[in-house]
Parts: C-alpha cells; structure tokens; sequence
C-alpha cells in the first residue's frame, strides 16, 4: 500500500467529485465523508469504494444534483425522501436533522426512503457524537444474508450504528453489519489472499469457513448470533421500510452497482435538558475503567471499547500518510474512472 497524504487524498477526490458533476459545497463535503472513512481505518467503504460510486452516478442510480427533502413528520418524527441522491450526502442531511430534532425534543428521528448506500455507517455516529448526542441508526440493503435456516440470501447485513458522546472528543462508536464480516471485508480478505480470522460464512457444502472467496461463491454468509443476527436483521429492515415508506431488502436490485433507493433511520438523542454532561462522563467513565482493568487473554491485545482504534490509526494515518491501493490512487489521480 502507498501512503498518501491525507490532504492530497482530499483534494484528489475532491476533483473526482467535480468530474462527477456534483458541485461547490456538495463536491467538498461528499469528497470529505470519503476520505475521512479512509483516514479512520475503514477502507473498503473509503476511497474502495469510490469506482462503485463512480458506476452508479454513471448508470443512472445516483443522482448527483439531488438532496432530500422532508415529506411528512409530527413532533420529534419525520419522514424524508433521498430523491436518489448520493447517500453518505442524505445521510448526513438527515443525521443533522434529526440532531436538530434533539435539541428541540430530546429525542429525533428521521427515517429516510428513496436513499443510496451510505458509505461508513460510522461517520453518522461520529457525526452525532461530536454534536454531543446519543445516535441509532441503520440501513437495509440488497439481499445478500440468508435468513436463518435458508439457502439463498433474503435478508440484507442490515448495518447498525450506536453512538455515545463524551467530552473529551473519544467517542464510544459501534459501526457494525449483521453478518459476521461486512461484504467488503469478505471481498478485501479475498483480495489479499488471506483466510478470515474466524468463520464468516458457508461454502458449496453448506459447512462453515474461513475462506472468504468460498463465501463469496455462494454469497452465504454468516448471521451475527447465527438465529439471533437473522432476527435482527430482518426487524431492522422492517422498521426501515415501514417508518420511511421506502424500499424493503426484497426489493431491492440485487446487482451492487444498482442497490439504490435504500431505507434508513437516523434517531438522535439529547439528555442534557435533565442529566448534566458531567454526570454522563462520570458514568461512561466507570463503564469503561471496568473494560481497561479486565485481565486480557494476550497482553498484547487489551479490551478496548468500540471507537478506540478509530482514533489511533486515524492519528497514525493523518502523521503517517493514509493507506491507499497504488493502482487505485493513479486511477483517482488520472480521473479515469
């Protein structure tokens, strides 16, 4: 991998954006959400992720020049349209909404139809966390988990975002799918040619493995909890759907670089009209002194809490220069996507 700096990684997406034909503060902050998931660490959803992108402008799924807009709503409660537009765009339009929402209520949400894939979940997490709200949200996707004790993927990997805030800017972040392993995890693992580190899916015999590229020949892969992921998978896209309007996984095209019109909720939450923000870091603090002190099985590797190392390699890519595949950074560079 080269390492690039992060400035230079910005600043090449950032024209890649404007060759796409989104423009002034749209291009800026869509160029940023990518290449602030590659300096965290994640990235198959970063810049990995930006030829799909690219397709999907190309074929007709995203609509660059659109931006959501609000369709119903009482109270602390609405529900948005995404108009196709880029969804890492929507999702922070509604992410602030329904932080807005907070501030106003105590509690908002969002629930958007009509979106495209988010890119990092994580992002609107963060996002929450440093306005100082607590966050839930999740997406559905295409089909591609099968439901517990079926053969063919029906469910999606549904991915779950939960936020909580602290004032020293280390933010508790849980960014996760219902599978095992995210599908781009799979694809990267396959890529590199390594074995999974625990098992992520099935292969032709219907047995449990650690090969990603057999898991990616039967597009069977693994539920969280095996039954328990299965549940919560399909209740997440149940609640996406109905709350928004939008799409179910079922409806969804299963070709990626079609997986558009996408349903998701953005739920914030803001205490402090009743709970003091020193009381809640006196409380989170506890909790996570109690996960610092617990005997590690490899010294090596302590328990850390979800977000920590968020905030080490996103020091160490911003010192260092980000990760950035050699290939895929002169196709960023020669716009020839």
């Amino acid at each position: 991998m080269l390492r690039v700096p992060y400035t230079d990684l910005y600043n090449a997406l950032h024209r890649a954006m404007l060759q796409l034909g989104l423009q002034g503060e749209r291009a800026a902050q869509c160029a940023r959400l990518f290449a602030e998931t590659t300096r965290d660490g994640v990235y198959t959803h970063g810049i990995e992720r930006f030829p799909r992108f690219a397709t999907m402008v190309a074929n007709g799924c995203i609509d660059v020049a659109a931006s959501p807009t609000r369709i119903a709503g009482t109270g602390a409660l609405e529900r948005w349209d995404g108009h196709l537009g880029p969804g890492n765009l929507n999702a922070k339009a509604a992410m602030e909404r329904a932080i807005e929402l907070a501030r106003l209520h105590g509690l908002g949400g969002v629930a958007l139809a009509n979106t495209n894939h988010w890119m990092r979940g994580g992002s609107y997490g963060w996002q929450a966390a440093e306005a100082g709200v607590f966050a839930l949200c999740w997406t559905n996707t295409l089909p591609n988990l099968p439901a517990w004790g079926a053969l063919m993927p029906v469910l999606g990997n549904n991915p779950l975002v939960v936020a909580i805030p602290r004032t020293d800017g280390a933010h508790v972040v849980v960014d996760m799918a219902i599978s095992q392993f995210s599908h781009g995890a799979i694809t990267a693992y396959a890529a590199r040619g390594e074995q999974l580190p625990v098992a992520g899916g099935y292969d032709a015999h219907g047995d449990l493995t650690v090969d990603p590229s057999a898991i990616v020949a039967t597009r069977r892969a693994l539920p969280i909890g095996y039954w328990k992921g299965s549940g919560l998978s399909l209740t997440l896209d149940l609640l996406a759907a109905m709350l928004s309007g939008g799409l179910a996984t079922h409806q969804i095209p299963l070709d990626p670089t079609r997986e558009s019109g996408l349903s998701q909720v953005f739920l914030a939450i803001d205490p402090t009209s009743f709970v003091s923000r020193a009381e809640l870091d006196c409380i989170a603090e506890g909790i996570l002194e109690s996960l610092r002190v617990a005997v590690p099985v490899d010294p090596a590797r302590p328990a850390r809490y979800p977000g920590q190392q968020t905030l080490v390699l996103r020091e160490e890519n911003l010192r260092l220069g980000v990760p950035v595949n050699p290939n895929l950074w002169k196709k960023l560079q020669d716009l020839s996507f």
